[in-house]
This record gives structure tokens, sequence and C-alpha cells, in this order.
């Protein structure tokens, strides 16, 4: 758990480095290490005799607590040294956790290669941060999946890591953190992974269940200060943010979808395979390249309210515990 004294400074101070450095591309990144003890591990459970459901589910047991457990330890070596440097240290593990400013830049990525060059650029530029067939999609669709991936991901790289700090201080981030970086790798319902990422689809959608919906309320708030659509907001996420394929997905994006009164969702190619998705904000109209900048604005602006709401969250059960 954050201390009292650093837990004054600790959530904003990691919010501040993440806005003004992003995602350090040229050092180590814990994020990328998470991702590379997946790949070592996947096929030496996959050899397992344990059945494919079970090693999978070992594997990310293993692999949570142990993201866990390396925090955890890292700052108690941190503490016999000097409480601050373990304060520094809590600030910059959650400062790799979240990822307001890569969300952003991502998506100032799409808009401008929407109109510098051949459609072709804005494809492989969106392509970099969603997981669907990017190679035919039109100018509506890029700019479509652009505001869903920013919707989506302001739970994954935001809330949720600012949540599971609040709660449980750094390591409980870390453990998070490598709980999105498995369902990413191995959480899909493809011949592959249908049972071996099972579990860690599965934890991932419980581990998301509660920050979704926090995020709508804060999607609201930022959408009353920057347009005054709270209302279309929250009816919009509560009437259709159920119709998403994901338990989870569908409520923040159905909140962007009232916020900006856009169309999102609807059929897309995953792997070759069109998956038939339901669309969100039905009455609204299609997403234009404008509304990427907007979706960005709207992102930020929830993120700094879910810092102040998580700061005040951590604040509360300091009192109660």
């Amino acid at each position: 758990m954050i201390t009292a004294l650093s837990g004054v400074w600790v959530l904003p101070a990691a919010c501040a480095m993440d806005l003004v450095l992003g995602d350090p591309h040229r050092m180590p990144h814990p994020v990328r290490w998470m991702g590379s003890a997946i790949s070592w591990s996947e096929p030496r459970f996959r050899a397992l005799s344990l059945g494919l459901r079970l090693s999978g589910a070992l594997m990310t047991g293993g692999l949570v607590a142990g993201s866990w457990a390396v925090a955890a330890a890292a700052l108690a070596a941190a503490r016999g040294v000097d409480p601050t440097v373990a304060a520094l240290l809590e600030v910059l593990i959650l400062y790799f956790c979240i990822s307001t400013r890569s969300l952003a830049s991502e998506a100032e990525g799409i808009h401008r290669a929407l109109f510098s060059g051949p459609l072709n650029r804005a494809r492989k530029q969106l392509g970099r941060i969603v997981g669907r067939d990017t190679e035919n999609l039109s100018r509506e669709q890029i700019a479509r999946a652009a505001v869903e991936t920013v919707a989506e991901n302001l739970v994954d790289g935001v809330v949720a890591p600012l949540f599971f700090a609040a709660i449980g201080g750094a390591p409980l981030a870390a453990a998070y953190r490598m709980v999105n970086t498995l369902d990413a790798m191995i959480g899909y319902r493809n011949e592959r992974y249908r049972r071996f990422g099972a579990f860690a689809a599965r934890l991932d959608d419980v581990a998301n269940w509660l920050p979704a919906r926090i995020s709508v309320g804060l999607i609201a708030a930022a959408s009353q200060l920057l347009s005054g659509r709270s209302r279309q907001a929250m009816r919009t996420a509560m009437r259709e943010g159920n119709h998403h394929t994901s338990p989870n997905a569908g409520f923040p994006e159905a909140a962007f979808a009232g916020a900006l009164a856009v169309r999102l969702g609807g059929p897309s190619r995953y792997g070759g395979e069109m998956v038939d998705k339901p669309f969100l904000g039905e009455n609204y109209g299609p997403v234009l390249a404008g509304d990427i900048l907007r979706a960005r604005d709207l992102m930020v602006l929830s993120s700094l309210l879910a810092l102040v709401a998580m700061a005040l969250l951590f604040l509360l059960l300091h009192h109660l515990l």
C-alpha cells in the first residue's frame, strides 16, 4: 500500500511524468519485459502435460503473482535504503503503468496521417494500436477505429492502473499491467489461444469490470466540461454499454459515442474473419477525422479526472484503514 506521506504526491507525480515524457522508447520498459516473459514462458507451459486450459492458467497466475512480487520486493529493498527512495521508485513503477501521453500521441499520428498522404499510411499507423485488420479500411472506418481504441484504452491505460495503485500501490498496478499484457498477447478466441488463453482473458475481464464502469462517470464529467453532453454520454453508456461483445469495452466506447455524438462499433475484420459487432450510439452520425482529436481531448481530461478520483479513493481508504 502506498504510505500516507508518499500517497499525497505519488499518483500525481507519476501522471505528470507520463504527460511530460510519454512512452520511453529508448529506455528499458517493464511492460516490454512482461511481453518478453510471456513469450519465453508460453512454449514451456504449453509443453506441460496438463491440458492447455490448466497450463495457460498456471502461466497466467505465475506471471501475475511474479509481477506483484518483483515490484513489492523492489520497494521493500528501497525502503531499507530510505523512504524517499521507495516513494521515487513507486512513482517510476506507476509511470510505466500509465499511458495517457502515448495514447494521445498515437491518436494524433493517425489524424495527421489521414491528411498528409496516402490512406495506407493512416492504415499502418492505426495498425500499431488495434487488433483488427486495417489493410482495406476506409477513411471513416479508420477514424472510427481510432476513436474506439482511445475510448477502450482509457480504461486499460489510465483508469484501471490508477485504481489498482490507489487500493494496492505500485505492486498491484504492476500485477494489473501483466494481466492486461497477457490478455493482449494470448487472450484471443482463435484456434491457437481459445483454451490456452482462456484464463488470461477472463482475468482481464474481472480486473477491468469496475474500472470500466467508473470510467463512464469520468467520461460524462469530462464531456460536460468540454461540450455539455454529460447526459448523452451517461444515457448512451447505460443503454448500449452491455451490447458490446466485451463485458467491459462497450461502456467507455458507448460513453464516448454519446459524448461525441458519433456512431461507433459495427462489423470489423480480425485475422481475416468478419466479426459482427453491434453499433454503439446508433442514433448518431458517422465518425469524421476531426473526431479523433475530440476523442483525444476527452480522453486526456477524463484521465485527469481519474487522477483526482483515485487520489480521493486512496485518502478515503487510508482514513478507513
